[in-house]
């Protein structure tokens, strides 16, 4: 794997792991598509540090258990504002 990349997967997993960002917000911070988060944290990750991989799972595994709450916040907060 080339070094660029492997450091490109590093820095967003130490982002989310700091921040808790959800992939969206992680792709706009790093200025990439949200596929390629995806794609890098769940594929090469593995390959580079499985520890590092196993802790980033369990970020996403609460993102998703709790997605239903932050699009019903979003809802909610767009309706306010009209």
């Amino acid at each position: 794997m080339d070094k660029f990349i492997e450091k490109r997967v590093l820095q967003e997993a130490n982002h989310i792991i700091k921040t808790k960002d959800t992939i969206r917000k992680t792709a706009e911070s790093f200025n990439v598509s949200k596929s390629t988060i995806h794609n890098d944290l769940k594929n090469k990750l593995k390959k580079i540090d499985q520890s590092l991989a196993n802790e980033i799972s369990l970020i996403f595994k609460n993102h998703d258990e709790n997605k239903h709450i932050r699009g019903g916040e979003a809802t909610k907060n767009k309706y306010k504002k009209r």
